[in-house]
């Protein structure tokens, strides 16, 4: 279990700075089928941006200055669910029946490596990217495994919140506490269509928590509202109301003891930004991508968000979540493939082309666009699925699903052993990491663990996260990571 413990004279301690008041997203919407969220500042009027709380605004804190070499930056893509890696990356073909299932085998770029069939374009590129086979975790429910996977906390319960930061939020925090100054207009953090559910800030606070972009960037009005704002008037209106309020509080800032209301004249500066920097409105601005470009991701909600995910890379963002569910899923929409929720296969099949599609062009496209140094991508979910195939009867009919009541196959959750691929980041690539035994059940060469995972990710952020610890809420100092070292194959060369 991850205990908070003593750093010595060569960590770094760091402590959070929690500001009171109510939380939320503000700013930090996307309009797409659905239309604007109930987080959208537009809603709420813009007249009434001065009295935002403390953490909604700081929310909206701007990316890092301009350095003297580019900050790198990590695009995580997630299924949620889990994903089955018999399915996908790491098919056992010699197998018997009730664990292989249906599909064929292909040749990848990597030699001697095989996916399944449902992956032609991935094992096509597979030279630039480097599978990894032997992750595993203890954690069987989607929270305590999301959990465990992304922030690192090794217990199994399943919990209604996070007890500890997800390493986004960790990663956010962190890079503001380097910086004085900043330039780039941009958060430091997005999530598109990126599901909070089982993450959080945790102790960090709110502040570090994600800029949220949602609905569906391949509708034809899909827009991020409160984006570069181009009318004078409301910008006006804005800047009289935050002076206003800067003024009303000047007989209080004696009182001040926290620094707050500093704090809240910067970020109310940089939320200016956003909303008046035209450099915001292109760098979200997802029509500006010729017809091609949007082509090869494929039009559709998961291609354009992830295309979304690397112009928001191009343009400086630092850490880009962007999860993978919806209808494109299935009925239940997403990679959770109990029998009683989805026939496995049909579901597997239903999303695979979307998802081989998308997941190559970011890839390619990374490399193509001289970003594969500084930007590092990870594809993964909180678990695998059960080698073994088991039959249950559907709960209802839908997309990938039988009529209720009709017995189908499906896999359930599996923390034991599961696979994840890795690209960018100036690894090197064409690499298979770790193995799993016959059936797929247990990994039998190179443990991974979430420590590692998350150890990995840091170092390419250039965190050494066995020296940094932040204060939870009772003041003690906690480890970012504990237990585990970047993975050696997927370091920089």
């Amino acid at each position: 279990m991850r205990r908070p413990s003593q750093p010595d004279r060569d960590t770094q301690t760091i402590q959070p700075a929690h500001c009171p008041g109510p939380l939320g997203n503000v700013l930090a919407t996307g309009a797409g089928k659905h239309g604007s969220s109930r987080r959208s500042f537009m809603r709420m009027g813009i007249a009434g941006f001065a009295s935002l709380s403390l953490p909604s605004v700081m929310r909206l804190q701007a990316a890092s200055p301009t350095p003297s070499r580019q900050k790198t930056s990590v695009i995580m893509v997630w299924k949620p669910g889990g994903c089955s890696h018999i399915d996908t990356y790491d098919p056992k073909p010699n197998a018997d029946t009730e664990y292989r299932g249906p599909f064929g085998t292909i040749g990848t770029k990597i030699p001697g490596v095989r996916f399944t069939e449902l992956l032609p374009k991935q094992a096509a590129i597979a030279d630039k990217f480097t599978v990894l086979r032997s992750m595993h975790q203890t954690a069987g429910g989607h929270p305590a495994g999301s959990m465990q996977l992304l922030s690192g906390d090794s217990d199994t319960r399943d919990k209604p919140k996070p007890r500890l930061p997800d390493w986004m939020t960790v990663a956010n925090y962190l890079r503001a506490q380097e910086e004085t100054t900043r330039t780039n207009p941009l958060p430091r953090y997005v999530g598109v269509n990126m599901s909070n559910e089982y993450i959080g800030p945790a102790y960090i606070g709110e502040t570090y928590s994600p800029f949220s972009v949602t609905g569906d960037p391949n509708a034809p009005n899909f827009v991020v509202p409160n984006i570069g704002l181009t009318d004078s008037r409301e910008v006006e209106r804005l800047s009289r109301r935050i002076d206003l309020r800067q003024k009303l509080d000047t007989m209080t800032r004696a009182f001040d003891q926290y620094g707050e209301l500093g704090a809240l004249d910067e970020f109310e500066t940089q939320a200016m930004t956003l909303l008046t920097n035209p450099q915001t409105k292109r760098a979200f601005d997802i029509s500006e991508e010729d017809d091609a470009t949007r082509d090869r991701y494929g039009r559709n909600t998961w291609g354009q968000q992830l295309l979304l995910a690397r112009r928001l890379a191009e343009a400086g963002v630092e850490v880009l979540t962007s999860s993978l569910r919806g209808p494109l899923c299935g009925r239940v929409q997403n990679w959770d493939d109990h029998a009683v929720n989805h026939h496995v296969f049909d579901a597997m099949r239903f999303r695979a082309a979307a998802y081989d599609q998308a997941v190559t062009a970011l890839i390619e496209d990374i490399y193509e666009r001289g970003l594969d140094e500084r930007v590092m991508v990870v594809v993964t979910g909180e678990f695998g699925r059960t080698p073994k195939i088991n039959y249950q009867p559907s709960t209802g009919a839908g997309n990938a699903s039988a009529a209720a009541g009709t017995k189908q196959p499906g896999r359930d959750h599996w923390p034991r052993a599961f696979s994840n691929i890795w690209a960018g980041g100036g690894i090197q690539t064409g690499q298979c990491i770790g193995a799993t035994d016959k059936r797929g059940e247990d990994v039998i060469e190179r443990h991974c663990g979430p420590g590692d995972f998350l150890a990995t990710i840091y170092h390419h952020l250039g965190i050494d996260a066995s020296k940094v610890f932040i204060k939870d809420f009772n003041g003690r100092p906690t480890p970012i990571v504990d237990h585990g070292k970047p993975i050696p194959e997927l370091i920089r060369v």
